[in-house]
């Protein structure tokens, strides 16, 4: 069960100030909130979660213990560069109604998200890929649902670099205790 609360609660954090949601947020307040939107929100979170899912289940017996939680720490300090480093890009200009390509473009953005990266790590360290997929997909589709409800004042209500900021030093400072206790520094 760690592995789907950790999931949960890194996913969500790691989506709160990234593109995904803004680029949600931005496609609900252009097009109006739409069930599509939030269905291809919802559709995209859960596959790019499986995928990374997938991908930590076959890397998981591949590494040694130790550089398992060399692997968490790495995907700590990653997200938190990303996020630190993240640009706000303009919303679309005359976005299209297409489902097919919005999910390509939140596809495109969530694949190699900070979120998608710890579902990765969490697959990897615990060997629980369903449960880490699982965390993954409800803590990015509720931050990704929160954009679509919000569409506009998400940008406009939220201190979302506070919350960059923020999480990005959360991690940063998680990935320094991670390392140092996989190097046997500390505990």
């Amino acid at each position: 069960m760690p592995a789907l609360f950790l999931a949960l609660l890194t996913s969500a954090l790691a989506m709160l100030g990234g593109k995904p949601a803004r680029l949600t947020a931005r496609l609900s307040g252009r097009l109006g909130a739409g069930a599509g939107l939030l269905v291809v929100c919802w559709a995209t979170a859960g596959a790019t979660a499986a995928l990374a899912a997938w991908a930590g289940g076959w890397l998981e017996p591949k590494m040694a213990p130790a550089a398992k939680a060399m692997f968490v720490a790495a995907a700590l300090a990653v997200s938190a560069l990303e996020l630190l480093f993240a640009r706000a890009r303009s919303g679309p200009a005359e976005p299209t109604r297409s489902l097919g390509a919005m999910a390509l473009v939140l596809l495109a953005e969530q694949v190699t998200d900070a979120a998608r990266f710890f579902v990765l790590a969490l697959t990897v360290a615990t060997g629980e890929p369903a449960l880490a997929a699982a965390g993954g997909a409800l803590g990015s589709g509720t931050v990704l649902t929160a954009a679509w409800a919000m569409g506009e004042d998400w940008e406009a209500k939220l201190p979302l670099r506070a919350i960059r900021f923020g999480a990005s030093g959360l991690f940063l400072a998680a990935a320094v205790i991670v390392a140092l206790s996989a190097r046997g520094l500390i505990g």
